[in-house]
């Protein structure tokens, strides 16, 4: 049969997270294989208001409402979690099996958190369908930073359920090549685990000097930070921050773009510290909508704290503002050193208050710097961008589904 005459392939997300409102990662990997000739279908969850089946980019996406209770479990934070992983575990599983049942798939991928979710795909992979994992996090390091406990019950656990999910998968998916190290050193097969890295779609992310906000006059000062509100995050440092410089730099002000769990504390700052007029908080936005958000401003800033989970996480916003070619503070940690440098980006020592607001104020008073750091941020683009990475990306997609056909 020529190639003309074979169907579309078919494949199938799985993503604990709202879709296309949620995980920018799945959306831009979705869309390349919709650009690539591929099917591609996402089971997510749902959302109040959001319809239950929906299309978007061409993409088919099929939202699924929690079937169980937590109301047992509310104030226990870890119970609760788990309790809404298992059930969306329950709900994506049914879903896929009768989706697969109804036109089958070629492969299945499925995104963590948590990694145990790979096993809603069981039925396929019975059929011989290859399964992907798409691991955004490290579970046991993102359960350490948070819960501090290494040797619990619950923390082997969590090991475990690691090493389970990736000899489950035919192939594993990191965002990082100290991810993918780390895997290796747990005893994941070298060939078996391959990076994607979570850089910017240029064809969204792209620089224009007609959107760019002009250099700041006067007091005029615009920072904004986007992403995922948690104390990790560092997001309670540049509030403090811009506390202190607001004398100095009267105009300032800062952008905070995004949802999660700290930010009833960040609104609690904001208003003890009298800070309405200089700072404001805002929900999410679809990925295409931030483009013209972030080149409004003057400065981006990434101040997560240095723990054993964010120390050798790669930010993406860092590599979004990179592609617009703004300017940006960052925390110097692992992962930022071995991607960006001090050319291109004006590092402070995570945690630190102090470095952060000296970094805000000398970028004020420095125009030529603050230029530098946008024309050099082209040198990261080069190296690093989708239109490469979304290639290696539906063509690792490409190969796995092979072993489908040849078993």
């Amino acid at each position: 049969m020529s190639k003309v005459n074979q169907p579309s392939p078919h494949h199938c997300m799985v993503v604990f997270a709202p879709y296309p409102l949620g995980e920018s990662r799945v959306q831009r990997e979705a869309e390349a294989l919709v650009k690539h000739g591929v099917d591609v279908e996402v089971i997510c969850i749902r959302l109040k208001g959001e319809p239950a089946t929906d299309d978007y980019k061409g993409v088919k996406i099929y939202r699924e409402r929690y079937r169980l209770l937590t109301t047992l479990l509310r104030g226990n934070v870890l119970g609760e979690k788990f309790l809404k992983y298992l059930r969306f575990f329950f709900t994506a599983a049914f879903k896929l099996t009768r989706l697969h049942f109804q036109s089958r798939y070629d492969t299945v991928q499925v995104h963590n958190m948590p990694d145990f979710l790979v096993f809603c795909a069981l039925i396929p992979k019975l059929l011989r369908v290859p399964i992907i994992l798409d691991m955004h996090d490290l579970m046991p390091e993102f359960y350490a930073e948070r819960f501090g406990q290494t040797g619990s019950f619950l923390a082997r656990s969590i090991r475990l359920q690691e090493r389970l999910a990736c000899r489950f998968a035919d192939h594993v998916i990191t965002v990082s090549e100290l991810w993918r190290q780390a895997l290796i050193r747990r005893g994941l097969p070298e060939k078996k685990c391959s990076v994607v890295m979570n850089v910017a779609d240029e064809n969204i992310f792209h620089p224009s000097e007609q959107e760019r906000a002009q250099p700041h006059k006067g007091n005029s000062f615009r920072l904004i930070y986007h992403g995922t509100f948690v104390q990790r995050n560092g997001l309670d440092l540049v509030i403090q921050a811009i506390d202190r410089v607001r004398h100095d730099i009267p105009g300032i002000h800062l952008s905070l773009i995004g949802n999660g769990e700290y930010l009833p504390q960040m609104v609690r700052m904001v208003e003890e510290l009298k800070l309405n007029r200089h700072i404001t908080i805002d929900g999410l936005h679809l990925v295409e909508e931030l483009p013209e958000i972030i080149m409004s401003c003057h400065l981006g800033v990434v101040p997560i704290r240095s723990n054993v989970f964010t120390d050798t996480a790669l930010s993406t916003k860092l590599m979004e503002y990179a592609a617009l070619g703004l300017p940006v503070i960052a925390a110097r940690t692992t992962a930022n050193q071995i991607y960006h440098s001090d050319s291109n980006v004006e590092f402070f020592e995570p945690g630190n208050v102090d470095d952060l607001t000296r970094c805000i104020l000398m970028l004020y008073n420095n125009p030529n710097r603050m230029a530098e750091l946008a024309r050099r941020s082209q040198n990261f683009n080069q190296r690093y961008n989708w239109a490469k990475i979304s290639a290696e990306y539906v063509e690792l997609v490409e190969r796995v589904g092979k072993k489908q056909h040849q078993l």
